[in-house]
């Protein structure tokens, strides 16, 4: 343990907070330089293919910048190209300047490809057609290798799980990229006409690791070893490697090491984020609800840890077993997680409906919780396309009109 002062745990939510853009949250506007910003802070922009409310990355930006046109996020994203798809923690956006460490993770994808290469061998031929037909016909969807084809058995050319399984592979390796999403359909194209990966200088394996290590640092502006392995989840590094990256860390003063107050284990930080960690700056202020699939709810037993708050994706929990609701949204008010909301977007009825409310154990009822709450969802509303929000139960009971009366004087 360094000689660093044990840092109080208010400190560490609110850099956290601050560095997750979460501060001051539903303030836009959003345009390419707040974009850029808070893509780079944290990492990556996961994207997943749910569509209850809306996809998770639209979802993860309205947390931040309140509505705004998602037709702007494509074209800052697909067109401008400030950003690139690639695999981050899980599927995400990933920030232009972020290219060299991954170009690393793409061309090292080639030789450690656990799982791969037995499929390799057989499929060799696959992989070239595939990537010859993108090549010839691209920008192109995974569906053009069955359109108009009949299957054939799994070891037939133009089977769906091979044809899928070789563009998978090309993308992970950088031969090709993700072109454009029209509907959330990926449409896939050669690298080099979309960015030209071949201009972009791979970081060796001994940098990559200490970037992986300084990126996760960044982002979470605090964090124990445990957080480090599970912010990026991928590349899935081994132990002893991501220990030697932290080590030279350590040791070259770039990292430092503390105890946080009311913590387990020894934490970790980047030495430019101590001050912030020492001096912990303004409140969090302002409330908004957050995806489940969020890069602050990365690491869910961090979001325990340091917040107190125990979370579920219940989305692939059977119906019947479920606690909270299929799409439970975190409720955040002034940095803390006061709450969860299952909610749905009914848009034949253009309505945004929330059928179930939960405050946490211990919630002290407000003002101005509920009000932030209801703002909150009347913004989210408008960002869905509702043109009213329906509200159903409310855990306690007593807070149910609350709620509600919120929601109807929101703005």
């Amino acid at each position: 343990m360094s000689s660093v002062k044990p840092i109080a745990s208010e400190a560490v939510r609110r850099l956290f907070l601050r560095r997750q853009h979460l501060d001051r949250p539903l303030q836009g506007p959003l345009d390419a330089q707040r974009l850029r910003a808070f893509v780079e802070d944290t990492g990556g922009l996961q994207l997943d293919s749910i569509n209850v409310i809306e996809r998770a990355h639209y979802l993860s930006v309205w947390s931040r910048f309140g509505a705004y046109d998602k037709a702007a996020l494509d074209r800052l994203a697909y067109e401008d190209r400030l950003l690139y798809e690639y695999w981050a923690h899980a599927a995400c956006l990933v920030p232009r300047a972020h290219l060299p460490a991954w170009r690393r993770a793409m061309l090292d994808y080639r030789t450690h490809h656990t799982g791969w290469s037995s499929w390799l061998k057989s499929n060799g031929k696959v992989l070239r057609e595939v990537q010859s037909v993108v090549a010839d016909q691209g920008p192109v969807t995974a569906a053009v290798f069955t359109s108009g084809r009949r299957r054939r058995k799994s070891t037939g050319w133009w089977d769906w799980m091979p044809g899928n399984h070789a563009l998978h592979f090309l993308w992970m390796t950088g031969k090709v990229a993700v072109h454009s999403r029209p509907h959330f359909r990926k449409r896939y194209d050669l690298s080099e006409r979309v960015v030209d990966l071949s201009a972009v200088e791979a970081l060796s394996a001994r940098e990559f690791h200490k970037w992986h290590v300084r990126q996760s640092l960044h982002a979470m502006g605090a964090a124990t070893a445990k957080d480090l392995g599970a912010y990026l989840s991928f590349p899935r590094f081994s132990l002893s490697d991501r220990r030697a990256a932290l080590r030279e860390m350590l040791e070259s003063g770039e990292v430092s090491a503390f105890a946080v107050q009311g913590l387990a284990g020894e934490w970790f930080a980047l030495k430019e984020d101590l001050p912030a960690l020492r001096e912990p700056g303004p409140r969090v202020k302002g409330t908004t609800l957050l995806c489940p699939f969020d890069s602050f709810l990365w690491h869910r037993q961090r979001t325990s840890d340091l917040f107190g708050f125990d979370y579920k994706i219940e989305v692939y929990v059977p119906a019947g077993k479920r606690k909270h609701g299929y799409y439970c949204l975190p409720i955040l008010h002034d940095g803390r997680l006061i709450g969860r909301l299952d909610a749905k977007n009914s848009r034949q009825e253009g309505r945004l409906l929330v059928p179930a409310v939960h405050f946490e154990e211990g919630f002290a009822s407000n003002d101005e919780a509920l009000q932030g709450l209801g703002r909150a969802l009347a913004s989210l509303a408008m960002f869905a396309g509702a043109q009213e929000v329906s509200v159903g139960s409310v855990r306690p009971p007593g807070l149910a009109e609350a709620v509600r009366r919120a929601v109807i004087s929101a703005p």
